[in-house]
């Protein structure tokens, strides 16, 4: 029964990822999404064609979410031939970096975890390695403006490619559950692993790190948020920045602070991550503010925020896991202040 589990996972992640990986070379993302979309939409029947493909500006483009919803939009796994599969598979490593990809894998992986840590229980919501949606928005090509929506449980990637370019790659999820694996009832998952340890571990370092009148000022809140802000709406939060600001940390602070803000950009292909730092240049990161809310230790609800000019990192682990281990379930995001999906804000 366990491995049967297991087995699910690795047909969609290890055998395609390894397939993947003698394939994978460092090319502009544009291009490699807009060939990749291509060959999988020409892979699909009629019939997929009409769940995959929807107009660009379709209101279902801005309709996204990570929570584990009865239905999506878009094409899932499970109704593709292994053939589609890695099709889909190519377009979601053309659209991550290398640790992107790895991530997103891993995250489907551990619905298998979540669905045997949950077998004795009722009214769970429905656990499928499988229950991944890819969705298309306007026809891809060189020259066209084009948008990709791939989601499930625990993490929600949204882009716009316009002309060969990446211009918007915002509302972005990741998330965790069991943040860090206490238990393992299936081989494939060692407990200690942390699959989200960077965006946890650095956050925990730079708040340790800070003297008594920093922190009286980056900690907005004894009891942590709930949930991260404006969690599945179009717009990200629009609020001015709180907490301590960049410019008033020490130089080793500050290198916590840039670690912590590069562990979500390196998600992203190298040309993505540059665009999404390039706002730190010419005096921007010293405008940074680091906010914390909740607990400075594991196992009790904590949460931060990482504000600049042009984007807005959120972290929340209030929930408990799947075995009801308190504060082990994380959901973080990066949003654009601009405007996510490629629409100023107004």
């Amino acid at each position: 029964m366990k491995t049967r589990y297991l087995a699910a996972a690795l047909i969609l992640t290890g055998t395609l990822f390894a397939a993947g990986q003698a394939a994978y070379q460092a090319v502009k993302p544009g291009p490699a999404m807009t060939a990749a979309a291509q060959r999988w939409l020409a892979s699909l029947s009629g019939e997929q064609r009409s769940k995959a493909v929807m107009d660009y500006d379709a209101p279902q483009r801005v309709d996204w979410h990570f929570i584990p919803k009865a239905s999506r939009k878009g094409l899932q796994i499970r109704e593709m031939t292994e053939e589609q599969r890695q099709a889909a598979r190519n377009l979601l490593r053309a659209s991550l970096s290398e640790i992107g990809y790895g991530k997103a894998n891993r995250i489907m992986e551990f619905e298998a975890l979540l669905k045997e840590l949950e077998k004795a229980k009722t009214g769970t919501p429905l656990r499928d390695t499988e229950r991944y949606y890819f969705t298309v928005f306007g026809q891809p090509s060189e020259t066209s403006k084009w948008g990709l929506s791939i989601e499930g449980h625990h993490y929600s990637f949204n882009f716009v490619v316009e002309k060969g370019r990446v211009v918007s790659s915002s509302p972005n999820m990741f998330g965790a559950n069991p943040a860090t694996i206490k238990a393992s009832p299936l081989p494939g998952f060692k407990v200690g692993e942390r699959l989200l340890a960077k965006e946890e571990q650095l956050a925990f370092d730079l708040l340790a790190a800070l003297d008594a009148s920093q922190r009286k000022t980056a900690v907005i809140a004894e009891k942590a948020l709930d949930e991260v802000r404006t969690a599945g709406q179009p717009t990200p939060p629009t609020d001015a920045p709180v907490g301590l600001a960049a410019a008033n940390m020490s130089e080793p602070q500050k290198k916590l602070l840039r670690s912590l803000v590069e562990a979500y950009a390196e998600n992203m292909p190298d040309e993505v991550a540059a665009d999404r730092l390039s706002s730190l240049k010419d005096g921007g990161f010293e405008k940074l503010h680091f906010a914390w809310a909740g607990a400075d230790k594991p196992g009790i609800g904590h949460y931060y925020r990482v504000q600049g000019e042009a984007f807005i990192i959120e972290f929340v682990n209030t929930q408990p896991d799947a075995a009801g281990n308190p504060a082990n379930h994380i959901h973080c995001t990066w949003r654009d202040r601009r405007g996510d999906f490629a629409i100023p804000l107004k």
